[in-house]
């Protein structure tokens, strides 16, 4: 299970000679080369004397030279996402809810309607503290690039702000914390999805996890596949269409608006992951062969298989003209997408998306919401323009 034990830093290191290890007890280690005898690191391989830093030096994973030196920029995506990241901010506090407490204390949802916001509720309330934890206690400790360090610190404070957006739609329409918060233990369809999870976070986090060979940066680069192309790239988007849906029914607009920010933030996050997905396989290529390719297929159909059954779970019947025969499709038309952006063969031939609306809801870069309740390109004020 996660460890929530924090790292023991060494003391008594002069700042310009701290290591990427000596903060995340990382051993650092030459990059394995694939030879014939490929499964060997060398373990013996001497740090990089302290010294301005060149772009040539710098890797995903398993690089000695100093992470503290943020430049130069070799992975220049990173730090363009970290810019996006910080001018799309925004807080759960500025979304007027008072539309949606009037409407749930009325009886004009649907007993299915309710069931639907619970379980969203249920689900995410947790999911997003799994994937701040799997960031904090465990990722961020085994990237040893400083730019996508960079990102995943902002990510990690995403998903805190996507954790108290889901509290304080708990608390705006005075549901049960208990019963939400606990559905991850309480409901099977929710449970589910959470244990698949749970071994691959387990990976990240455990202290004595440490890559360096070709065993474990393939154990590094399954958990990094499922976190982004499962967790964030699928397990969640049942419940964005579901909320987002009742949105365009003129329902709990607060929520969905929410919702609506939370799906941009979670579709930067799932983008950034396949960039470093993609960064560590051409790195290290060796680690790409066709076994481990028809091995995340497996985990791709499974993924679908868990999040399929939570759509029935959450959707008995039918209910905003939505279906569960219509989530299968659109399962299966993200998981294939899903698999051409990492380079593995497509699961579902043919398969389409029911949903084409859903891709407006990404793009939020208009003037008005799909919902007509604020601004939604929402930017601090050091990057709006004022010409």
């Amino acid at each position: 299970m996660l460890n929530f034990e924090e790292d023991t830093k060494p003391a008594g290191m002069p700042l310009g000679m701290m290591r990427p290890g000596a903060f995340d007890a990382v051993t650092m280690k030459k990059p394995v080369v694939a030879t014939g005898n490929a499964e060997q690191a060398d373990s013996a391989a001497p740090a990089r004397t302290a010294g301005r830093i060149r772009v040539e030096d710098k890797r995903i994973i398993n690089c000695n030279a100093d992470v503290n030196q943020l430049v130069p920029f070799k992975y220049k995506w990173a730090w363009e996402k970290y810019l996006a990241a910080c001018a799309n901010h925004w807080m759960p506090q500025e979304v007027n809810m008072t539309a949606d407490i009037a409407l749930w204390k009325s009886d004009k949802l649907s007993e299915d309607e309710r069931l639907l916001v619970k379980r969203n509720l249920g689900f995410f309330t947790t999911a997003d503290s799994l994937a701040a934890n799997n960031i904090v206690l465990g990722t961020y400790r085994h990237i040893s690039n400083p730019e996508c360090r960079q990102y995943l610190l902002r990510q990690a404070f995403e998903e805190a702000i996507h954790t108290h957006a889901y509290q304080y739609i708990v608390e705006s329409l005075g549901l049960d914390e208990g019963e939400i918060f606990n559905m991850y233990h309480e409901v099977a369809s929710i449970r589910a999805k959470d244990e698949f999870l749970l071994p691959f976070i387990d990976t990240l986090t455990n202290p004595a996890f440490k890559t360096g060979t070709p065993e474990a940066d393939r154990q590094l680069l399954r958990s990094l596949i499922v976190f982004a192309c499962i967790m964030e790239g699928l397990f969640f988007y049942v419940g964005f269409v579901q909320i987002l849906a009742l949105g365009r029914q003129n329902k709990m607009t607060g929520a969905a608006e929410q919702y609506q920010y939370i799906l941009r933030d979670e579709s930067m996050h799932l983008n950034f992951g396949v960039d470093v997905i993609n960064q560590i396989k051409m790195e290290n290529p060796h680690l790409w062969t066709s076994e481990f390719r028809e091995e995340v297929r497996g985990l791709i159909r499974k993924g679908v298989e868990l999040e399929y059954a939570y759509a029935e779970d959450t959707m008995p019947r039918g209910v905003l003209g939505l279906n569960s025969s219509m989530f299968k499709e659109y399962l299966r038309f993200i998981a294939n997408r899903r698999c051409q952006q990492i380079g593995v063969d497509v699961l579902y031939q043919g398969a389409t998306n029911p949903f084409p609306w859903m891709a407006e809801m990404i793009d939020l870069k208009k003037e008005k919401n799909f919902f007509e309740t604020r601004v939604t390109e929402y930017q601090t004020g050091g990057a709006l323009s004022w010409d």
